[in-house]
């Protein structure tokens, strides 16, 4: 039986104004199991960079449920959320968002110093040269994020996603800003990562690789689509 890392229901999200209301997500459903590898695709403004912001505690939602291993995650107050973000959820960004004046290491170090609970020097030694190796680059400890090229400072930023084991990793855009020779590199990465157990939610405007994760899901208008309505005339439905 599979574990459900993540399950959303009825989410909404309304962006209002004095002048007018925007929904930009409209009644999400979305449950999300261990071992998965979720790709999101759509069109620009249909609601993608909300539920990435929402599904990463960046944001909270207007009405609706979120449960993130068990616990009720969308009414948290910004410290809560910000424990449990960390805890739980690595994120990996299309800018790569390494800090320069860090080195490397210190870059992968930095979530697991910011953790409630804190860590040994041993320990953070430890978890920051496991994900190093993982990602063919503990030669470069030592390096600042401006001394490498795209593709080894998006592998750094995929191994600071992994060092603190979270149950869920974000991934926006990750080849955007890569060519294709390292696009399809980090993809293969991610790709081997999902194999190897970790679960994956991934938005990409990239066909190609948005067609590389076990399940494919797109949005529109803030909907999701049914699976069966991605045709000539799809349906909008709230599905899981």
């Amino acid at each position: 039986m599979k574990e459900t890392i993540l399950k959303m229901s009825d989410i909404t999200k309304v962006f209002s104004t004095e002048e007018m209301e925007t929904h930009a997500l409209r009644g999400i459903n979305l449950e999300i199991d261990k071992g998965d590898f979720v790709s999101i695709c759509g069109p620009s403004g249909c609601g993608k960079s909300t539920l990435l912001s929402i599904l990463g505690l960046l944001d909270m939602p207007s009405t609706g449920s979120y449960v993130i291993e068990g616990t009720e995650v969308s009414q948290l107050s910004l410290t809560a959320a910000a424990h449990i973000r960390n805890e739980k959820i690595g994120f990996i960004f299309q800018s790569f968002n390494l800090i320069d004046e860090l080195s490397v290491y210190d870059n992968i170090a930095l979530p697991l110093r910011y953790r409630q609970n804190p860590m040994s020097h041993s320990d953070i030694d430890q978890a920051v040269m496991s994900c190093l190796t993982k990602v063919d680059m503990a030669h470069r400890t030592k390096h600042r994020p401006n001394q490498l090229s795209g593709g080894q400072q998006q592998r750094i930023a995929i191994a600071r996603a992994l060092v603190g084991n979270p149950a869920l990793l974000l991934v926006d855009e990750p080849t955007g800003n890569l060519d294709s020779k390292n696009g399809d590199a980090v993809m293969d990465m991610l790709k081997t990562l999902n194999l190897e157990g970790t679960t994956l939610c991934m938005v990409t405007h990239d066909p190609r690789y948005a067609d590389m994760a076990t399940r494919k899901l797109h949005l529109l208008d803030g909907k999701i689509l049914a699976p069966q309505a991605q045709t000539a005339h799809p349906t909008l439905v709230d599905a899981f």
